[in-house]
């Protein structure tokens, strides 16, 4: 009883909005409707995914995506589901996502590409895993239109630079679906309760501390990593002062991302051999949890260059990865240019 009136007495996302109006740029009341919109497709994903191993959604699909990689049943169906929510809700211009080639233009009601923003977006973040009952999630990225107000998008807005992000966020689907979001103006997590539906005010101005002993890579491609990094990892490993940290790695970037955010922790994907960008996707995967990991106080590189200033070219860019707490990020981006420099000295 106690439970559940504290959830009663907590603050649900839709107040928390509204209170925050002036935390928007561009004070319409719009970006508040798509964000609600994005609420509701987690709120239909969320339930499929807990039915997953119920019902047949597991497996692949029989299909490949623009990237090349296999696409799960429930990645499909999560790209339906958010694809067709922000269509109906008629709130967007355009959204582009890691499971089309293109992107996708959208009219308004009056058919004059009258609405302003655009949604990148991963629909199922680290879906490979739902087949063992490991958390999952999605990944959104939300711009302001640059070309004219009254035609259709174009490609330049989607290619823009992180920094000009006006809200991302991310949901994560494990053992309880929450939401965690930025404006720019800090970072707040929302439980969903799914006996009301709603999203309660949960883990209120979020920090990524600035040391840490965690760090999530996957060692299993450790001999393709570039110098530094293995050097890195061997720092991490050595028993001296407060080392050996920790390894942790799930595999899913939300999942991964979440637990540095809240605990502190450095998640890196680097470049190798077989994929020398990188793999993870510049655009609707580093961004977004770049702009939430800076608004909690961490940092995100691609090893030389913030990431929030990287200037995209192509919508599927991809991109080396290293984000989480900002000592944790320095020390990683000291090796990477120690070994370089020892590299070029020869």
């Amino acid at each position: 009883m106690k439970d559940n009136m504290k959830n009663i007495a907590r603050k649900t996302l839709d107040e928390f909005i509204i209170e925050r109006q002036e935390d928007f740029k561009y004070s319409t009341g719009e970006l508040s409707r798509l964000l609600n919109s994005i609420l509701l497709a987690a709120r239909v994903v969320s339930y499929k995914v807990n039915k997953a191993g119920l019902v047949d959604i597991l497996g692949t699909a029989g299909s490949v995506n623009v990237q090349g990689e296999d696409q799960k049943k429930l990645d499909i169906y999560a790209n339906d589901v958010f694809i067709q929510t922000l269509v109906n809700r008629e709130i967007v211009c355009g959204i582009a996502s890691e499971e089309n080639d293109n992107f996708i233009t959208i009219q308004g009601l009056d058919e004059g590409h009258n609405n302003k923003y655009v949604v990148l977006m991963d629909p199922l973040d680290g879906s490979s895993n739902i087949e063992v009952n490991v958390s999952v999630g999605t990944i959104f990225s939300i711009y302001r239109r640059i070309s004219p107000i009254g035609s259709p998008v174009t490609m330049e807005d989607f290619l823009q630079p992180g920094v000009n992000q006006v809200a991302a966020g991310y949901i994560l689907y494990g053992t309880s679906t929450m939401i965690v979001y930025t404006t720019g103006r800090g970072v707040n997590g929302f439980t969903l309760n799914p006996a009301i539906g709603s999203f309660y005010l949960s883990h209120p101005d979020m920090r990524c501390p600035k040391n840490a002993k965690i760090y999530s890579v996957n060692e299993g491609n450790y001999v393709h990593f570039p110098q530094g990094v293995k050097d890195y990892i061997k720092y991490c490993q050595e028993e001296k002062d407060d080392r050996p940290y920790t390894a942790r790695y799930i595999g899913s970037l939300v999942s991964d991302c979440h637990r540095n955010l809240i605990t502190g922790g450095i998640y890196f994907y680097p470049s190798t051999h077989k994929s020398p960008k990188g793999k993870l996707r510049l655009l609707y995967e580093c961004n977004p949890m770049a702009f939430i990991t800076e608004q909690a106080g961490g940092s995100a590189t691609d090893g030389k260059n913030r990431i929030l200033e990287i200037q995209p070219n192509e919508l599927h860019q991809r991109t080396p990865f290293y984000c989480g707490s900002s000592n944790m990020v320095e020390k990683l981006k000291d090796f990477i240019a120690r070994a370089e420099e020892r590299e070029g000295n020869k």
